[in-house]
């Protein structure tokens, strides 16, 4: 299937087990699975309406191994946005985003204009090795937005989703949606330049 061109590619990333999956099917699906099943690379697609026409919201949720090198550097070369994602019950997950943040960094070159957000997923876990403060750090360090969440508990879900979006300069997006008036306007009437949710 060929790309299209108003597609708004949004990449999410993190280690294996930090709930990136989760945080994808309960902002898409509205779902929650208690069961651990492995990402290799899943898409998945939502209709909004952007700068006064209808575009594609395409998430991509990567893989948490680093099997696949190659697969990385294309999502993130193709990618308008970032999420990246650790466990509020892991340390070493925050550590494995450096890496991650880097080869954006280093593939994207200036980063001032792309949309990336630091999440904290399992805010509702009680065995923390983060603290909030500590995600906040990392986010003002790489200049980046930051967010608690709780796919479990669908906590900030909505929100990740909606304030990424608010990031993007380059074009109105918005997820706000008004459901009886986006289904009486015709397509060819206008949208007030912002992207919602359809």
């Amino acid at each position: 299937m060929p790309e299209q061109s108003n597609d708004y590619r949004v990449v999410v990333f993190g280690a294996a087990g930090v709930g990136k999956s989760s945080l994808v099917l309960r902002f898409v699906k509205g779902t929650f699975r208690e069961t651990y099943i492995p990402t290799i690379e899943d898409t998945y697609r939502q209709v909004i309406s952007c700068d006064k026409s209808i575009c594609t919201l395409q998430i991509t949720d990567t893989t948490g191994s680093h099997q696949f090198p190659a697969m990385q550097r294309l999502s993130i070369s193709r990618g308008h946005a970032f999420i990246l994602v650790y466990s509020v019950t892991s340390r070493q997950s925050m550590e494995d985003l450096h890496p991650i943040f880097e080869q954006i960094c280093h593939i994207k070159g200036d980063i001032q204009q792309i949309p990336i957000m630091l999440v904290g997923n399992k805010s509702d876990e009680t065995q923390r090795e983060l603290d909030a403060s500590e995600g906040q750090a990392l986010a003002s360090k790489w200049k980046c937005a930051f967010m608690e969440t709780s796919a479990k508990m669908n906590y900030n879900v909505q929100e990740l989703f909606q304030e990424l979006l608010n990031l993007e300069q380059r074009r109105a997006i918005s997820l706000q949606v008004d459901g009886k008036k986006a289904k009486q306007q015709k397509k060819k009437d206008k949208l007030q330049g912002k992207c919602s949710v359809m």
